[in-house]
Parts: structure tokens; C-alpha cells; sequence
């Protein structure tokens, strides 16, 4: 039973990566028998392996026309981090602002367990104590469904293959950029906070775009992004229109 798991596993690697490099150009259309026959193995492994690319968004599967590559664009990862910075950036203000001694502590614990990830070289939990950052740093809104909201777009891209890590930059930079993000929510610096949040985000997108696509112009889109640091996202009825540092 092992045998054909492993021949669709690396069916979908195979296929995952021939879209991600453009070997296989977005809105191209393919058989099952032609993948097969390039790819050296039975038609079985190929169609396990195309459902799960159509599951992450990679391909549609066309009744009687066979597989069209979707792949991920430079448009779908700029609209994903449009949302996450709407959602983000005052997130993080309000955690700067109103976290508690507990919510700093687990906000501190898991840029600690980032760092131990990157000094062991462990990708996969580098990225899982990535995830539970951002997490505990939502947490502190209270509201459950902002977290699980950014956790479902980072998947959208994820889970087609767009991602930084050991393809733009190591561990060691992603954590750089996270480290002041940290320090200044645990110190409560609004606008210090609010103002890293939004330059990691949109460090990250543009380097995604540009694996996607070296000649992407997403200059327009950065400059736009501006707009999402405001005096708006760091207000509390009866503030100021100034971005204040709490103690």
C-alpha cells in the first residue's frame, strides 16, 4: 500500500513545483494520461495527486477537457495581504495598547519559541510558532474569528506553495523582522508597533510577487499600502487623532 501513496506524493511535488516555477503556465490545459506519461507512473497516483492541487487551488479539473492550471498570481497574493493588512495592522495597535501581563507573556513565549525553531533549523515549527505569534498578538481583541480569518488567507497562499522561507529568506531574517514587532507591542508603543506590523506584511508580499514574477510592479500597490497606517486604527472613543504610546 505504500507504493502508490509515495507515487502520488511525489506526483504532486513533481506537478506543485512545475506550476510554482511556470513550467506549467497558468490557464494551460493537460491530460491525465499525458502527466502520467511525463511523469513515468500509472494514471492513479496523477489524478490523486491533480485533486489534491485542485484542493489548494492550483488547477481546475474540466469535465472532458481535462486539468487547467490556475496556479497563484501576483493579483491573488497582493488582494490576500490587502485583506491582512486591513486586518493586521490595527490588530497589533490594539495589542500594544491594551495587552495584559498574561497576553504580553504568551506574545514573549512564542517569539522565544520562534527563535528556538530557527537555532535548530526547524522549518516546520519555525513556521508554526510564526503562525501562533501572529495568533497571540490577535488574541488579545478577543474576537476568535479575527484569528482564524488571517490563519485561513495565509493558507490560501500557503497551500499552493507561495511561500518566503528558504525561497526569499532564511529563518534567521524572518525573525529579525518579528523582533520589533514584539518589542514594541510588550512595550506599548502604538505607532512603533502598528508601523513594523505593516512593513513585515508588506516586505513579505513583495517578496512573494517577485518569486511569482521578478518583473512584478508592485511599486503602486506598496505605496497604496501607506494607507493603512492612520490615526484611525489607533483610536479609542475620547482619544486624540495622535498616535499615542501607552505605559
Amino acid at each position: 500500500m505504500a507504493a502508490p501513496t509515495s507515487a502520488t506524493e511525489r506526483a504532486f511535488e513533481t506537478l506543485r513545483e512545475g506550476i510554482l516555477s511556470g513550467r506549467l503556465a497558468p490557464g494551460s490545459q493537460h491530460s491525465i494520461y499525458r502527466m502520467a506519461d511525463e511523469l513515468g507512473v500509472s494514471r492513479t497516483p496523477v489524478r490523486e495527486a491533480v485533486l489534491r492541487l485542485a484542493d489548494a487551488g492550483l488547477v481546475t479539473v474540466e469535465r472532458n477537457r481535462g486539468v487547467r492550471v490556475r496556479g497563484v498570481s501576483v493579483e491573488d497574493v497582493l488582494d490576500v495581504f490587502d485583506l491582512r493588512l486591513l486586518l493586521e495592522v490595527p490588530a497589533t495597535a490594539f495589542a500594544a495598547r491594551r495587552a495584559d501581563d498574561a497576553q504580553r507573556a504568551a506574545i514573549a513565549a512564542c517569539l522565544d519559541a520562534m527563535r528556538a525553531a530557527a537555532a535548530a533549523d526547524d522549518p516546520h515549527e519555525f513556521d508554526v510558532h510564526d503562525r501562533a505569534l501572529h495568533g497571540a498578538i490577535h488574541a488579545v481583541a478577543g474576537n476568535e474569528r479575527l484569528a482564524d480569518e488571517v490563519l485561513t488567507l495565509r493558507a490560501s497562499i500557503q497551500a499552493r506553495g507561495a511561500v518566503t522561507l528558504h525561497r526569499s529568506r532564511g529563518m534567521g531574517e524572518i525573525l529579525e523582522e518579528h523582533v520589533p514587532v514584539v518589542d514594541a507591542v510588550l512595550s506599548g508603543d502604538v505607532l512603533a508597533a502598528t508601523s513594523l506590523m505593516r512593513d513585515h506584511l508588506v516586505h513579505t508580499a513583495v517578496l512573494l510577487a517577485r518569486q511569482l514574477d521578478p518583473d512584478a510592479d508592485v511599486a503602486s500597490w506598496v505605496e497604496r499600502t501607506g494607507a493603512f497606517v492612520v490615526g484611525d486604527h489607533l483610536l479609542e472613543p475620547g482619544a486624540t487623532s495622535e498616535p499615542t504610546r501607552t505605559q
